[in-house]
């Protein structure tokens, strides 16, 4: 793939925001109805993530875990360091954070409670067939998924066309994942 990891970045993030809330509702309520696919096998906690932007998910899916009687933590961005992470209880346990980000707002866990996570869901904009994931370029995954135990496991939650066949443009630090998570086509496991 010949394009820079910026010039991806534009491209894919305005096709996502170009979605209709109709289709992103859809893709909401389909991701929700496949968490339990996703979570077997799976124990607790789960890290997910509150999307924005057009990213697929929202909160269908954080309450849909919850329904499941999961634990689920959401990360709280601190800086430059590793994500923090807190309990997600509910709509009500947001608040406003940095980057148009909705963060929980009870007692933070520390970034350490990766060690111990059995799923940890990783927004991207898309992932290629060796797990190599193209975020958003804040870094704040990078830094943290180094942090993660040997059994967790990493799946970015993508778009239906976020699979890439090419490979994207990686860097030394970048973790792979495990598998994408798409709305209509459900988990994917990479072997890599």
């Amino acid at each position: 793939m010949t394009s820079t990891k910026a010039d991806l970045r534009r491209s894919l993030s305005a096709a996502r925001r170009a979605r209709s809330s109709v289709d992103r509702r859809a893709d909401a309520d389909a991701l929700a109805a496949g968490l339990p696919a996703l979570l077997e096998g799976v124990d607790d906690p789960i890290c997910l993530f509150v999307a924005v932007g057009g990213e697929p998910g929202g909160l269908p899916v954080l309450d849909a875990a919850r329904a499941l009687g999961r634990r689920v933590l959401l990360p709280v961005t601190v800086g430059a360091a590793p994500l923090d992470w807190a309990e997600f209880t509910g709509a009500d346990s947001l608040a406003p954070g940095p980057h148009g980000l909705r963060e929980p707002t009870g007692q933070r866990l520390g970034p350490h409670v990766l060690a111990d996570a059995g799923l940890v869901v990783v927004p991207a904009l898309a992932v290629d067939h060796r797990g190599v994931r193209l975020g958003r370029g804040g870094g704040h995954y990078d830094r943290s998924l180094p942090l993660a135990g040997p059994r967790t496991r990493l799946v970015a939650l993508v778009g239906d066309d976020a699979l890439v066949a090419d490979d994207l443009p990686a860097e030394p630090h970048d973790v792979p994942v495990h598998a994408v998570w798409r709305p209509r086509h459900g988990v994917t496991w990479l072997a890599w």
